[in-house]
């Protein structure tokens, strides 16, 4: 059974851009987000999709089954959405003995940067790179699925300020 095994953290700075070995620009959107897990479709630099079910919880390991299918058919479900489009830059950043994906965030999201990091085992030590800020893993309004609902330009003014945004 495929699980994903993950650290989020906000991101300081863009001394992380020049170790960047790759960039894809990503758009996706929630068919389904409560309950015991989520739905998204996504479409990745217009020549790649896949529909993904992930468990909601808490955790660093969730379930997660990802599957490809047509773009054309992608762009038809995004139309089904629920809440707004992600649509983020996707970097790649290896650090040390893990490759970290950073996310720059547009449209409703603008402004927000988030790094996350896959791990093999949930007790994985990490070294943290230096542009690594504060660790969101588990926090409900950093996940995509609650920034297609809350996008991160609605929150007040002093959670933004607060994070360094």
């Amino acid at each position: 059974m495929p699980f994903e095994i993950e650290r989020k953290f906000l991101v300081r700075g863009d001394a992380w851009r020049s170790l960047a070995t790759e960039r894809n620009h990503i758009r996706q959107a929630y068919l389904a987000s409560q309950g015991k897990a989520s739905i998204r479709v996504r479409v990745r630099d217009k020549d790649g999709a896949t529909l993904t079910i992930k468990s909601r919880t808490p955790k660093r390991r969730r379930l997660e089954l990802e599957y490809p299918i047509p773009v054309l058919e992608a762009e038809a479900l995004i139309a089904l959405r629920q809440g707004s489009v992600i649509e983020k830059d996707r970097y790649i950043v290896p650090h040390m003995a893990n490759t970290w994906e950073v996310d720059v965030f547009a449209g409703e999201n603008a402004g927000l940067v988030i790094a996350e990091v896959e791990l093999r085992d949930e007790n994985e030590r990490v070294v943290l790179p230096p542009w690594a800020g504060l660790e969101v893993t588990g926090r409900a309004p950093y996940y995509n699925s609650s920034l297609a609902a809350h996008p991160f330009t609605g929150w007040p003014d002093e959670e933004r300020v607060a994070l360094g945004s």
